[in-house]
């Protein structure tokens, strides 16, 4: 199928713009990569300066070619890359890459960065850039990359997209275990956004895992469109999102010229098409890894075999603090370790097997690994033991991992208690056999982590989000017109009733809760607008005397809610995403301890389950010092059906305020509403 990106990352012909026989030179390396790399196509060198080029024929200009090229490589500085960029178009190119800033010290406006995304626009150019470091379409033989180039071996099986051009050649060129068959700097995105180039990616056959190094998302819908395809195919990805701390934000932005977005919201976009998170290049490295060897994990937790109690010990704190679940192993498991172990071993996972070392030391290795990796509460398996001198690794530890995987067809890896190195024969050969070797516990179990989590991810089975038939919808102002607007959608709220004066105060049960509704008054409380507990006519009538004569005669009158734990559920516009569903708990928690966990609304009950499990005082929920445990799933009802208001009127609201809805041992109630619009 013909895809966009195809006259940019399959031309069947390319020319260099500035090639050159410079040492170390871009135009150089620029024709010495599409030569590394095996392209087949034509390639034509352009520099008036030269006849040849590295044994090739040159050309004086782009209009002297005997063909149109597909692709144009600018090798050139910012002073010249107009003009080329204008002869491109009048030959009638269809691609191009352009790694340089295109930044003038004396530029005109407006800049020429702009007028080149204009031209690339206007003409229909697929443009890769600027301010990157170019592609490599290793399946298909095509280095468009002016840089120094370590060997890369096609078709590979992961792709890396990364908005940072170090965070692709760092990855790539030092890290012969991973097997590459797309790897792009985006740049700026002048055109061609990192979306697309995950669609493409999503599209070759060898894709088993993803990487993608975000700074932010130039086309939103198109990057939801493309992890949704992603989803659906299931293949897992894998990413980095810098931006957050306001200063990496910054910094994003002076980096790549655009907004790095609200990272939280990436948070809850990432959970919800199932994508893994990962906080460094050495994590994102170890995840790829193990997903492009084992897309898909079974059912249970992590065994480990060790040659030390004390490293034995260190991963069961350190398994804890990633949130791997290390395997119970079952009798008739501890039962068979017990006729393997020298007798002053314990039979328990994680396992130290050796002890005496005397010949048979290897096979009780082996056989011990086996035997763990038989148990029906086990995933996965790892060698977790010191590299040899040099960094090196012994052969007898792949031999462990071989035995382990024939006893069980289960996947198991060699990790290294502290970093190795990634070229030595024994490690690459025997990731590429499926038996990935990796360095560092810490980031091997974030690699587990992320395995497990994606292998829950394709097991959910939420329920769609509730279909709610709501009247057309009235987005008034004022806490009456938010409560009401919620009812719509059959949210619980507390009954209210507006008065204007103290005529219209008509009480029959007490007590009641009195609040302002001055024009204005979004913190009640803060205004002294709230008063609560009222038990009688006279307090009321009183109360209100006050109110009105500090704030106005407009108020409401609402029973007193009975008491349980107090949640929120909030609507903020992210600019990039549109809507998002805050989920937290409420009243002075929200304002201290910011408890809460954004959503991708619409979502179903299911969904804001997870997202509570996940709050830092969840335990709270479950009854605290002799109080009854909250109704948690009459909380997640309303939750879901708040998301569907949201996901309707996303665009009517600016900003949505819930808080607090008071959750009880039956049900919960919502008492106090904010809608900005």
């Amino acid at each position: 199928m013909a895809h966009r990106l195809d006259p940019l990352l399959r031309p069947r012909s390319v020319a260099i713009v500035g090639a050159s026989e410079g040492n170390d030179s871009m135009g150089e390396w620029s024709l010495r990569n599409l030569k590394k790399g095996g392209y087949v196509g034509a390639i034509y060198p352009v520099n008036p300066r030269y006849e040849e080029v590295q044994g090739a024929r040159c050309y004086n200009s782009l209009s002297a070619l005997p063909e149109a090229p597909d692709l144009v490589i600018f090798a050139v500085g910012d002073h010249r890359a107009e003009a080329v960029l204008d002869e491109a178009i009048a030959v009638g190119a269809k691609a191009a890459v352009i790694m340089s800033t295109l930044f003038l010290d004396e530029d005109t406006s407006p800049p020429l960065r702009e007028r080149v995304r204009t031209k690339v626009h206007d003409a229909g150019i697929v443009l890769c850039g600027a301010n990157g470091m170019g592609f490599y379409n290793v399946r298909d033989g095509i280095w468009a990359c002016g840089f120094d180039s370590a060997d890369h071996d096609g078709p590979g099986n992961v792709t890396l997209i990364s908005h940072s051009g170090a965070g692709m050649t760092g990855l790539i060129d030092s890290e012969q275990r991973l097997r590459i068959n797309l790897a792009v700097s985006t740049g700026n995105e002048l055109d061609a956004t990192m979306d697309e180039y995950l669609d493409f990616a999503l599209e070759l056959p060898e894709t088993k895992a993803v990487g993608l190094f975000v700074e932010t998302s130039r086309n939103p819908a198109g990057f939801r469109a493309a992890l949704e395809k992603a989803r659906t195919r299931q293949v897992p990805v894998v990413a980095i999102k810098v931006g957050r701390t306001e200063k990496a934000a910054d910094l994003a932005v002076s980096h790549s010229g655009a907004m790095a977005g609200d990272d939280a919201t990436y948070d809850a976009l990432f959970d919800h098409y199932g994508v893994q998170r990962v906080r460094d290049m050495d994590e994102l490295a170890t995840a790829l890894i193990l997903f492009a060897e084992w897309p898909h994990v079974g059912e249970g937790g992590l065994v480990t075999l060790h040659d030390s109690g004390g490293e034995r010990q260190l991963i069961v704190d350190l398994a804890e603090q990633a949130g791997v679940t290390l395997t119970e192993l079952s009798d008739e498991t501890v039962a068979e370790l017990r006729g393997i172990l020298d007798p002053e071993l314990p039979a328990v996972n994680p396992l130290d097997a050796w002890s005496r070392g005397g010949p048979d030391s290897a096979d009780q290795m082996a056989n011990s690994l086996a035997a763990m990796m038989k148990d029906p509460g086990a995933a996965i398996g790892a060698v977790v033991q010191d590299r040899a001198p040099y960094g090196r690794v012994y052969r007898d530890y792949v031999d462990y991992m071989a035995r382990g995987h024939s006893a069980s067809g289960k996947p198991v890896a060699l990790v290294a208690a502290r970093q190795g190195t990634g070229h030595d024969d024994i490690v690459v050969e025997s990731t590429r056999d499926g038996f990935p070797v990796l360095d560092g516990v810490p980031n091997f179990l974030r690699g587990v982590r992320a395995l497990f989590d994606y292998r829950d991810f394709l097991q959910r089975n939420d329920d769609s989000p509730p279909k709610i038939d709501a009247p057309d919808p009235v987005v008034g102002t004022g806490e009456a017109a938010a409560l009401q607007l919620l009812a719509d959608y059959g949210l619980p709220v507390i009954p209210v009733t507006e008065i204007a004066s103290e005529s219209d105060i008509v009480v029959e049960r007490f007590p009641v809760a009195l609040k302002t509704a001055a024009p204005g008054a979004h913190h009640k409380s803060d205004v002294g607008g709230v008063v609560l507990n009222i038990k009688s006519a006279e307090q009321l009538h009183a109360a209100y005397a006050d109110m009105a004569a500090r704030l106005g005669p407009e108020a409401l009158i609402a029973p007193m809610a009975q008491d349980g734990v107090e949640m929120m559920l909030g609507c903020r516009q992210d600019p990039q995403f549109g809507p998002i569903v805050l989920i937290g708990f409420g009243g002075v928690y929200a304002e201290t301890l910011h408890d809460v966990v954004f959503a991708m609304p619409p979502f179903a009950a299911a969904h804001a389950r997870r997202c509570v499990d996940r709050l830092q005082l969840r335990d709270m929920l479950d009854g605290q010092r002799g109080n009854p445990a909250a109704d948690i799933d009459a909380f997640c009802d309303a939750a879901a059906r708040f998301s569907v208001m949201v996901d309707k009127l996303g665009h009517e609201l600016q900003e949505v305020d819930v808080n607090p809805i008071i959750v009880h041992e039956t049900g919960c109630t919502i008492v106090d509403a904010l809608v900005i619009n």
